[in-house]
């Protein structure tokens, strides 16, 4: 792994996992600068999801070092992550239906009056909503409706708003797109790259659809069998070789499952 370069905000050197018998991940390097958008690729079963609960504290290492913006991190757990800046939008979204859009958006962190068994101040909950759903280009019919009356790109919006609004510096999106849309995607992928512009942030995409977020990333990671097998600039590789690695995953795939009989 190369040394830590100007801007960096997270990376991974070596990072192994077990359990028991079962190796999850068994040499994982990555790095993830400020302002950057890495798209994190791989099969079901490859080991995106143990690294995302390793990245996020809910998972600790066997192996291997973690560093923030250059400085040794051990992630005791989620919520020390993100108190480090470190927040994650999973497909569930974290959200409640029946509450209103503001009130997701301060969920467990509700502004009150008195204290922490006050009274819930309501009224700047929904103005600073409005403020940062303006700021990020997010457009919904109001801040009061329930989150279930929105569409499933405007409540991704929602959630990943929230862990904005966190101050999140890293800030994982686990299949941001799925089962959605073109319209809806779109959406989301907007909202991305305000984001990406913005600089200040680092955002890694976890996906099996490569070529819905293609345009959008900086840069790709494919996960196999544990470890990045391949980090390239967006720029320098393509739809069609993203497409014949995945291929061979597969192919790769059939051949153990075979050997194994």
């Amino acid at each position: 792994m190369e040394p830590a370069v100007s801007g960096e905000l997270l990376r991974a050197e070596h990072l192994a996992k077990r359990f028991g018998q079962v190796t999850a991940l068994r040499d994982i390097n990555l790095r993830l600068c400020r302002g950057e958008v890495l798209g994190l690729l791989g099969d079901n079963g490859a080991g995106k999801s143990t690294l995302v609960k390793i990245l996020t504290g809910y998972h600790q290492p066997s192996a291997g070092q973690l560093y923030l913006e250059g400085a040794p991190a051990s992630l005791r757990s989620v919520a020390h992550a993100r108190s480090l800046g470190i927040e994650a939008v999973y497909q569930d979204l974290a959200l409640i239906n029946e509450l209103n859009v503001y009130r997701n958006m301060f969920l467990q962190r509700e502004v009150v009056f008195g204290g922490p068994l006050g009274i819930l101040d309501d009224a700047t909950m929904r103005r600073v909503a409005i403020e940062h759903l303006e700021r990020m280009g997010v457009a919904i019919p109001s801040v009061d409706v329930p989150v279930s009356r929105l569409s499933g790109g405007q409540r991704q919006a929602i959630a990943v708003a929230r862990s904005v609004y966190q101050k999140a510096r890293v800030l994982l999106l686990d299949e941001p797109t799925a089962a959605m849309g073109a319209k809806e995607s779109a959406l989301i992928l907007d909202v991305i790259q305000q984001l990406k512009e913005g600089g200040e942030m680092g955002i890694v995409i976890i996906a099996h659809n490569y070529a819905q977020i293609f345009d959008v990333c900086d840069r790709i990671n494919l996960v196999e069998g544990g470890a990045i097998v391949f980090d390239k600039p967006t720029a320098e590789t393509s739809v069609q070789e993203l497409t014949d690695l995945v291929v061979r995953q597969h192919r790769n795939a059939r051949k153990s499952v075979k050997g194994g009989r």
